[in-house]
């Protein structure tokens, strides 16, 4: 299956795309969102904040053919 992913705020220095870009990403059936952060090398604690199609999800919850995922760092600031 294929979802489409976006990453922010630094998270891009994983993934072959500039800030915000889509990448297409093939998975197999029942893969979660832990599964796409290993395949995209993209390190579970460094992600604080995981969308799909627009709703907060967890590392564990599955994904489905066509998903947009979005990936956020933990944010500071002062």
């Amino acid at each position: 299956m294929r979802v489409e992913v976006r990453v922010y705020g630094g998270l891009e220095r994983y993934v072959p795309v500039s800030f915000g870009q889509a990448l297409e990403v093939e998975l197999s059936e029942g893969a979660t969102a832990r599964d796409l952060l290993a395949v995209l090398g993209v390190p579970e604690q460094e992600v604080f904040s995981i969308l799909v199609n627009g709703r907060h999800r967890t590392p564990s919850d599955p994904l489905a053919a066509g998903d947009r995922v979005a990936l956020f760092p933990p944010v500071a600031g002062g």
